[in-house]
């Protein structure tokens, strides 16, 4: 990606820019397309940003769902920074598009959120698959929705999630079509990532965990199956997003699905093995 900075941006970083923070700066100067294949190589995060009276139920419900929502990183009370993930990093500025909740019902889809940004407000980041698609492809085995230039497929199952507080809801999955045989290699691939969601949560038969129709998912956009493949679906971090709307939170925020948070964080430093 190349990215117009400023002479003052410029003198601000004495090394290179890493793609990363080129990414957040696109992010900044009004990019609002899928992250899926920018900034190889480094990870990305869902985002949920919350009152901080409810932060504490979240962080929970989290603990309690490791698969779905694995957290790589949350801010301080009012801040929209976090360091862990980013020296320059501004949560208000940084992700391509935003969702904006109101009792349950996404209200606006802006590009930042800095008129909606409150002094009690806690921002989660949860780990993102993008990450483990980088050892996939790594591997040869194919991506579906990179190879046609779309979001993932991602729909809401009959899989509940454990409730904490005002949380509760299904588990959000997302899907990536293989041969058997590479199924089976991107099990053992994606084992090695748990912070990331780590192995998939189901093979085959997407009636079995409430997928009506493979065809039209919930959240993203549909890729082809050939007669020779199986749906692979991972557990998603858009899982926060089917649960806020079940709570019917007065107001939250959240990503776009598809649309990440680019960290500084290495997808290497997740692996386990």
């Amino acid at each position: 990606m190349n990215v117009g900075l400023t002479k003052k941006e410029q003198d601000s970083h004495n090394e290179p820019i890493l793609p990363s923070l080129q990414a957040r700066l696109a992010c900044r100067a009004g990019m609002a397309t899928t992250t899926a294949g920018i900034a190889n190589g480094f990870v990305q995060g869902n985002v949920a940003i919350l009152p901080e009276k409810l932060a504490a139920s979240f962080h929970r419900f989290c603990q309690l769902n490791p698969k779905p929502c694995p957290i790589i990183g949350m801010s301080e009370v009012g801040d929209p920074r976090i360091p862990s993930l980013g020296i320059d990093l501004d949560i208000r500025t940084d992700v391509p598009r935003y969702r904006v909740w109101r009792d349950g019902e996404v209200v606006e889809e802006p590009t930042d959120i800095m008129a909606h940004w409150r002094d009690d407000l806690v921002a989660f980041v949860i780990g993102c698959s993008f990450s483990f698609e980088e050892a996939l492809l790594a591997d040869d085995l194919p991506i579906r929705h990179i190879d046609c230039n779309v979001r993932v497929p991602m729909y809401r199952t009959n899989i509940a999630c454990a409730p904490s507080g005002p949380f509760s809801g299904p588990m959000v999955v997302s899907m990536r079509p293989f041969k058997p045989a590479d199924a089976i290699r991107a099990v053992q691939i994606t084992s090695r990532f748990p912070a990331v969601h780590g192995a998939p949560v189901h093979l085959g038969h997407p009636h079995s965990i409430g997928i009506e129709d493979i065809a039209k998912p919930d959240y993203g956009d549909p890729v082809p199956v050939a007669s020779d493949e199986i749906p692979v679906f991972w557990a998603c971090g858009v899982t926060p997003q089917a649960v806020i709307a079940a709570a019917r939170l007065p107001f939250a925020i959240t990503h776009a699905p598809g649309l990440m948070l680019v960290t500084d964080l290495r997808n290497k430093q997740l692996a386990v093995l």
